[in-house]
């Protein structure tokens, strides 16, 4: 089903390996994302293949959490999670160097795993669910990635 991936870019003046930094300190989620509002590492984990991190989501209408585990963790490349027992959803931030600093790639992902949980949990309601997840996804991209760069146009010295 295509409307189940996302993605958007950006170019930001700044090093790959410092944008990566950022981005894979997790607790930091909570100042770009417009719906994910903190995160915290699971047991002192970090950045690396195989650590936990918990989400705190919030919309209008509810709060939620949400475990998620790192599956790619390349530092300067590539920072990717995987929502929900690792199978729901996936979340990547790719990291190409350019001339002018980075492109960075934010994709998202609803996973076969994840459209089954929501049609076991919602039941008839689970594709107008999705569709709001989906759509949540599509506008938040662009606004997260706008926010990064802000940051580390800031930040870098």
């Amino acid at each position: 089903m295509e409307y189940l991936r996302f993605s958007d870019s950006i170019v930001i003046g700044r090093p790959a390996e410092f944008i990566y930094d950022m981005v894979s300190d997790v607790t930091r989620m909570g100042e770009w994302s417009p719906v994910c509002k903190a995160c915290w590492w699971d047991d002192g984990d970090g950045p690396f293949v195989g650590s936990w991190f918990t989400g705190r989501n919030e919309t209008p209408e509810r709060t939620w959490e949400t475990r998620s585990q790192v599956s790619v963790a390349e530092r300067g490349r590539e920072f990717t999670f995987v929502v929900g027992n690792a199978t729901w959803i996936r979340w990547s931030y790719t990291f190409t160097d350019i001339p002018d600093g980075t492109e960075v790639t934010e994709s998202w992902a609803f996973l076969p795993d994840g459209i089954a949980r929501f049609e076991e949990r919602f039941g008839s309601d689970a594709p107008a669910q999705i569709a709001e997840r989906t759509e949540a996804a599509q506008r938040g991209i662009p606004e997260t990635l706008a926010a990064i760069k802000r940051a580390a146009e800031a930040e870098y010295q």
